[in-house]
């Protein structure tokens, strides 16, 4: 019995064209810099298309299953503006996979990567739509029931928390690997990528993220940083066994700070920080622990970087060792107002009007931010460490 639960359909009953373009607009939070004591940095920029500097940046992107549709969005508003160059990319789960769908599509440059975007995520609703075994009756859509509350999303689970993977699916069918080759020239993504990547897995066996960088990048390595295991094996790689990254790095930020020219890192969030309303049901509270579980690695790699960034500010250090140091300037764009009316079990749908929906969610969120941030990158952090995330 083969159970592909990856890519699962949710109800349009409620949503259209109209409801996309005001939930936009209503749920864009309005985002003010936040100024640092320290200002004096050297600026990383290269010529735009119009002849005015780009400003070279980090992309941090989170997973969250079908939620990764809203850092599509971002990426597409960033690549149509114009004004950024992104030199590297760390992505966990669904974040792996628009960053190396990204870096393949900027192969032929930023239309390019929007066009390589579009086309995965129109496969994966395709793909979706063919296996997906979570999904509501027409009835069920004629009634407004809830994704999660369908009679078949119960089946679902009522299966997965009595058997694994390795039961259900022995041939380890996986339609996502079929849409990463169909989107992706691994081997052409090896020998040309201009983008810097680094995607996270965990692994099984010493609990460790595994960091794969832009040479070793694989349709294996995709499938790994987003094997949750309780619905697929895990991807074997060299003799070791790997689970999702977000267990261990959603997504880890050492590599963007150790690894790029760029002082900036942008995170793309997925999962929400903070939520102001108490989970009550069973379905709340499992979606509120796994909120909480895949920001956990974030949140303390955040204190790590704020700790730096004190003790430069404060000089704590003599002025021979401060070189040592690289002074990361972060910025977040943030995804509590925007997925605040999703589930856990929307992580899991395939729906090509709610993927697009997320879209353009993403690409409001850009848009605003660029406007209140864009004069900011390069100079200082646009937002307060300690006061949103310690």
């Amino acid at each position: 019995m083969i159970i592909a639960y990856a890519l699962q359909p949710i109800s349009t009953k409620t949503t259209t064209k109209w409801d996309i373009m005001a939930t936009a607009k209503k749920t864009v939070p309005k985002t003010k810099p936040v100024a640092t004591r320290r200002t004096t940095v050297r600026k990383n920029t290269a010529p735009s298309s119009s002849g005015n500097p780009k400003k070279k940046i980090n992309l941090a992107l989170q997973g969250g299953g079908a939620h990764g549709a809203f850092a599509w969005g971002v990426i597409d508003k960033f690549l149509e503006d114009g004004r950024v160059e992104i030199e590297g990319i760390s992505g966990t789960s669904a974040g792996s996979m628009n960053a190396a769908v990204f870096a393949y599509g900027m192969i032929k440059g930023p239309e390019g990567a929007r066009a390589a975007l579009n086309k995965f995520w129109k496969e994966i609703s395709d793909a979706g739509q063919k296996y997906g075994m979570i999904k509501l009756s027409p009835i069920e859509k004629m009634m407004g029931v809830k994704l999660e509350d369908a009679s078949m999303t119960k089946v679902a689970k009522m299966i997965q928390s009595n058997f694994s993977p390795y039961q259900l699916n022995p041939m380890d069918f996986n339609p996502l690997r079929e849409v990463l080759e169909n989107c992706v020239d691994f081997e052409e993504l090896e020998q040309h990528a201009k983008t810097k990547l680094f995607l996270t897995a965990t692994n099984v066996r010493t609990g460790k993220a595994r960091v794969f960088d832009a040479p070793e990048v694989t349709a294996d390595v995709v499938l790994a940083s987003a094997c949750l295991p309780f619905l697929f094996k895990a991807v074997e790689i060299n003799g070791e066994n790997y689970w999702d990254g977000g267990y261990m790095g959603n997504p880890v930020l050492y590599p963007l700070i150790y690894n790029t020219e760029s002082r900036d890192i942008v995170i793309v969030h997925i999962n929400p920080v903070e939520r102001n309303t108490l989970p009550t049901t069973a379905d709340e509270i499992a979606n509120r622990v796994n909120e909480i579980t895949f920001n956990t690695s974030l949140i303390k790699e955040l204190r790590a970087i704020h700790f730096v960034q004190k003790i430069l500010d404060q000089n704590w250090i003599k002025d021979e060792h401060k070189k040592k140091f690289k002074y990361v300037l972060m910025h977040s764009i943030r995804a509590d107002v925007a997925m605040s009316d999703l589930s856990v079990t929307s992580k899991l749908s395939s729906d090509w009007e709610f993927l697009t929906m997320l879209r353009d969610r993403g690409r409001a969120y850009a848009t605003d931010w660029l406007k209140h941030n864009f004069a900011h990158l390069n100079v200082r952090s646009s937002v307060d460490l300690e006061k949103e995330f310690l």
